[in-house]
């Protein structure tokens, strides 16, 4: 009985879940990609930098 009971308040849970439209799953799509490029544009730079710096210095 608990089992069902807990499935039925999912299900009623489930029900009221507003899912984003299409337009909007591709536009947050969209924007996570951005920004997963540019946080890799930006450390990749870091590396780079830190790298060159520990040539100069240290080898």
């Amino acid at each position: 009985m608990k089992i069902l009971n807990l499935l039925k308040d999912a299900g009623s849970e489930i029900k009221k879940i507003t899912w984003p439209t299409r337009n909007e799953t591709i536009k947050y799509t969209l924007i996570v990609i951005g920004m997963s490029v540019f946080v890799a544009a930006v450390l990749g730079f870091f590396d780079l930098i830190f790298v060159k710096l520990m040539e100069k210095f240290i080898f």
